[in-house]
């Protein structure tokens, strides 16, 4: 495996098959920055969906004898972006990957840290975990100041680039072409916080929304296990002037925001692909990476537990920014979109 002549087979290990569209575009966005002459071999939670979606040879992230095959396998190993690293949804989540990373340093393969958004790490023995296989990595990318600023108090080299997906190629969505317009997408997640009485007030602002645009609702569920049911509920409130539109392409998802007017959004990549695709964004937070993304990127919203509880304010809100709210420059976008290369930079340099 040492001859130049010879790919060197990469091993991607990120949060894949599990039908989250923002981790899916990740692993697209990864795929499509590769050098040409790396053979990707993906660690899934759905190995025979993710070889089909993408063409690649995978191996099912949870059996620890595949995940040992296809370590012997591969030359490197690479984090492939995300908040993988973080222990507040789950404690598992970073002692898997961290294990991950160790038992690859253990087998001999050169690790990278890619595309990362690192925390929050509430507790010291994950802090410790982070911090050494962080501080083991040839190479590590980030995705925020947050994080960036993380590392640099821990003194590990870095790169700090936008979200890599800003360089996701998009395309089409045909069963989108004879929708009407104007549009506005909704893309809402399940959290303990979006109480019954808070999406009720929710589908009511969107009643009240559509009917000061006369804008078609796109309701886009990003993961079905958590997404799909408050769209139907939602879809259940409101005119025959909506579709509920389920893509599992993260570059079709993508370009699901062509011509969208303007994007009502609790997911991160929503927020991301939507800004991408020239679409006013209005951020709903339930987590601290929303917020970084607002702060950078200048984009309203509000905090999940912050929602106002008048239904008239919501509206209002939501219909002046419709009608007055600025979008990103195309120069900005632009830029934005060149400068998650530097993520692709850092695979070829290594």
């Amino acid at each position: 495996m040492e001859q130049t002549s010879m790919k060197k087979r990469v091993i991607l290990s990120g949060y894949y098959g599990l039908g989250n569209g923002g981790d899916e575009a990740l692993l697209a966005t990864l795929l499509q920055m590769l050098p040409s002459h790396v053979t990707p071999v993906v660690l899934s939670g759905n190995p025979q969906e993710t070889a089909l979606r993408y063409g690649v040879e995978t191996y099912q992230r949870k059996n620890f004898s595949q995940v040992i095959k296809a370590l012997h396998s591969c030359d490197v190993f690479i984090w492939g972006g995300g908040s993988l690293i973080q222990d507040v949804t789950s404690l598992i989540s970073p002692f898997y990957y961290g294990g991950l990373m160790i038992l690859a340093r253990i087998m001999g393969l050169k690790t990278i840290a890619w595309g990362q958004g690192i925390g929050p790490l509430k507790y010291l023995p994950t802090q410790l975990l982070a911090r050494t296989n962080f501080a083991s990595c040839a190479k590590v990318s980030v995705r925020d100041r947050s994080s960036s600023s993380l590392l640099s108090n821990w003194h590990i080299p870095h790169i700090l680039a936008p979200d890599p997906v800003w360089a996701l190629a998009s395309q089409p969505v045909a069963e989108l072409a004879n929708l009407p317009k104007p549009r506005i997408a909704v893309t809402l997640r399940s959290h303990p916080q979006l109480t019954p009485d808070i999406l009720a007030n929710l589908t009511h602002a969107l009643r009240n929304l559509q009917t000061a645009t006369q804008a078609f609702l796109l309701l886009l569920p990003f993961q079905k296990s958590h997404d799909l049911e408050i769209a139907e509920t939602i879809k259940s409130q409101l005119n025959d002037h909506s579709q509920i539109i389920c893509l599992e392409d993260p570059q079709l998802l993508k370009g699901a925001f062509r011509h969208v007017n303007m994007v009502i959004g609790m997911r991160l990549h929503s927020l991301i692909m939507a800004a991408s695709e020239g679409c006013r964004c209005f951020a709903i937070s339930y987590d601290p990476k929303i917020n970084r993304l607002m702060e950078d990127l200048h984009i309203p919203g509000w905090d999940l537990i912050d929602i106002p509880q008048d239904v008239n304010i919501i509206s209002q809100t939501w219909i002046e920014y419709y009608q007055k709210g600025e979008i990103l420059s195309h120069q900005k976008i632009q830029t934005l979109v060149n400068d998650a290369f530097l993520h692709q930079q850092l695979l070829e340099d290594i």
